[in-house]
């Protein structure tokens, strides 16, 4: 009697070739057994299933994350002094460019534009 043949879906037909030492064989084999798999199967969990590491932030969210950090530093400096009672001048041109600035970087962070005019 033959084996029922399975979903066409889950059959595994790709190979991926992978080199590695007679060390690294052994780990593999080694973390396998205890799990009492076969050392493909623990391959593929552990590739499929593991959490990577994130991707860096491209350069551009980079600097613009400094910049945002400089405007939020300013921001919370004159923040302490309006909680401390002393008093606080800010110049509307100074309020429209900060409300630009945010704006830009806004866009900047999510890929929408955000280039210096």
């Amino acid at each position: 009697m033959a084996r029922p043949k399975g979903d066409p879906a889950n059959v595994r037909g790709m190979t991926i070739g992978v080199r590695v030492t007679d060390a690294e064989y052994a780990a593999l084999q080694a973390k396998a057994e205890a799990l009492h798999i076969t050392p493909a199967q623990w391959l593929r969990d552990a590739a499929l299933k593991r959490r990577l590491p994130s991707a860096p932030a491209p350069a551009i969210n980079i600097e613009e994350y400094g910049k945002l950090a400089r405007l939020s530093a300013n921001l919370n400096q004159l923040t302490r002094l309006a909680h401390e009672g002393r008093p606080v001048t800010i110049h509307e041109p100074m309020i429209q460019q900060l409300m630009e600035e945010v704006a830009r970087l806004r866009l900047a962070l999510l890929g929408q534009g955000g280039e210096d005019p």
